[in-house]
């Protein structure tokens, strides 16, 4: 036992702490991190330090104690993180320079490794946090906000991933940048519970990001929910699409994705809960569906879907459809329009339930026709249609509906 201690001793090396405050053995965060060297750690205590850009080029934690803030005066970017293993926490970090060019925030990650962003608090920044080629890093319980721009143009994202690999993205709060978590090139990463709130575009956005999962995130009042475009094979569990109202706006929106996963989901209070536009392959299973506009608009480019087990409940439009031909599976869904009967009892409808209505149809070539929701013209169009089908597609139908909503 005695040899096998001492041949691990040399693997261990003890590090640093330096202080940084008022009283301490640094009076600035620059001058600490010029003595440190690797695996270090400082603890910087309370206070506003204007330091400019603080680049950390080898190992390094750095430790607020007391919410000490860093503050980027509008003109630079505050940390550069340009190795492996840094760790930030327990900082507000405010006021960000702005470059539209170089994409400067707050917080940005060179190249890194297993590097961690834990526990701060960014106000007013231009993007939070910028990961560029990052591999194994964890952004965990920040929060995320920014007043700086009305539109779109003149902010960055809370969270920005490009090109990185295995990100770890956990309860952060992010509010009023332009995406809440923008991902690009972006592979076999989690999203797991974080809080993305009256962002100007999306709350999450993917743009050719393969084998990743979003769970138990809340996307709420965002101009749009979610986007996952030009990617493959990304799952979406568990997460609440809310409150995305506007003019064509949508919880979620599935544009040429393929072979993914959409499972025990709420989509509530949005203009258009599912939009899909070249999506193919994907599951759509046990979600609740309730209080939309439309609860799926899907395009004529959408094929070999499954919707299978959800809840489609008082929205005003279930399904609309820019085709004539109906080339995905509807099947044991609950629908709250449906009026049929089950003689024999095995809470499966005994008609087929046609979830397109004639005046969908309608509504989707001709937009005006929302003058007449909710006349008797409407209801006499529907009843007709369910008794001599014309203009609907014939095979656009759920054969086997549930006379009671699944549980999820």
């Amino acid at each position: 036992m005695i040899r096998f201690l001492l041949l691990l001793m040399p693997l261990f090396t003890f590090s640093n702490v330096l202080k940084v405050g008022k009283n301490e053995q640094f009076k600035t965060l620059k001058q600490a991190v010029a003595a440190s060297k690797s695996g270090d750690s400082i603890l910087v205590h309370s206070g506003h330090y204007r330091e400019g850009n603080i680049s950390i080029t080898h190992p390094l934690s750095l430790i607020g104690v007391g919410r000490p803030i860093l503050d980027g005066e509008m003109k630079y970017e505050i940390i550069s993180m340009r190795a492996n293993n840094i760790h930030i926490s327990g900082f507000r970090i405010i006021n960000s320079g702005e470059d539209e060019i170089k994409n400067i925030g707050a917080v940005r990650l060179y190249n890194s490794q297993y590097s961690t962003i834990t526990n701060n608090i960014f106000e007013n920044n231009y993007f939070g946090i910028y990961i560029q080629r990052g591999f194994r890093c964890l952004i965990a319980n920040n929060r995320i906000i920014t007043s700086r721009s009305k539109s779109q143009e003149g902010v960055g994202d809370g969270i920005h991933g490009w090109v990185s690999d295995e990100l770890w993205i956990k309860n952060n709060h992010i509010e009023g940048h332009k995406d809440g978590i923008y991902l690009e090139k972006v592979i076999n990463s989690y999203i797991y519970r974080n809080y993305s709130t009256k962002n100007l575009r999306y709350g999450l956005h993917f743009m050719n990001s393969n084998d990743d999962v979003y769970v138990n995130n809340v996307f709420d009042n965002n101009n749009a929910g979610v986007a996952v475009m030009y990617s493959n094979n990304v799952g979406m569990v568990g997460n609440s699409f809310i409150n995305n109202w506007g003019d064509a706006n949508y919880g979620l929106l599935l544009k040429d994705i393929s072979f993914s996963k959409i499972k025990h989901n709420r989509f509530s209070n949005n203009t258009i809960a599912i939009f899909m536009d070249g999506a193919t392959k994907i599951d759509f299973f046990k979600n609740k569906i309730e209080n939309n506009g439309w609860a799926m608009k899907i395009n004529s480019n959408c094929m070999e879907n499954r919707v299978i087990n959800n809840n489609f409940i008082n929205n005003t439009f279930d399904v609309s459809t820019s085709g004539t031909m109906a080339m995905n599976d509807f099947k044991r869904n609950y629908w709250d329009k449906y009026e049929g009967y089950d003689l024999d009892k095995d809470k499966i409808g005994d008609i087929p339930f046609h979830p397109l209505s004639l005046y969908a149809v309608l509504v989707e070539n001709n937009p005006s026709i929302m003058l007449l929701f909710r006349t008797f013209f409407v209801d006499l169009l529907d009843r007709t249609e369910k008794i001599l089908p014309s203009l609907t597609p014939e095979n656009f139908v759920d054969a086997e509906p549930l006379m009671k909503k699944v549980e999820i």
